[in-house]
């Protein structure tokens, strides 16, 4: 039996919106009730759009990965105490085993549909979009065990 080809990043996005239990079975605020999703409100600018939806709940993951990995390095710190190789050692493991599957999925969307979201010019030369913001690259970086230890140095 062949193996089946690796889902792509949308895919695994899609399935997990489709298999989310936290919020199955919940009432609809009243605020996502009251209005009418329709081409000519997005059109009009009355709903964000898909990119920044997008870039909105990287940003929460990110932070919430920021609060656990805080966590996590303080009861380290607690269990080593002086012993500072011990700690590293440990960091670093935890940092490795660190599960950023959600957010590097949706990194992955926004690296590849952003600029075409934005209507981003490419440069003719080289087939690249142009930066923005003053030069600065559209895309994001993955989130794993380099950015961890940049991000909580031990």
């Amino acid at each position: 039996m062949p193996e089946p080809p690796e889902r792509t990043p949308a895919e695994r996005v899609l399935e997990r919106d489709l298999t989310d239990v936290q919020h199955r079975g919940r009432p609809l605020s009243a605020a996502s009730m009251s209005r009418e999703r329709t081409l000519e409100g997005y059109l009009l600018g009355q709903e964000p759009p898909a990119w920044m939806r997008r870039a909105r709940q990287i940003e929460r993951l990110t932070q919430r990965h920021e609060r656990g990995l805080a966590e996590a390095l303080q009861a380290l710190r607690e269990r080593h105490g002086a012993d500072r190789e011990a700690l590293a050692a440990a960091w670093e493991a935890t940092a490795a085993r660190w599960d950023f599957r959600e957010v590097n999925d949706l990194i992955d969307l926004h690296n590849e549909w952003y600029p075409v979201e934005r209507r981003l010019p490419a440069d003719p030369r080289t087939g690249e979009y142009v930066t923005v913001g003053g030069g600065r690259t559209y895309r994001r970086e993955h989130l794993g065990p380099a950015w961890v230890l940049r991000r909580f140095p031990v």
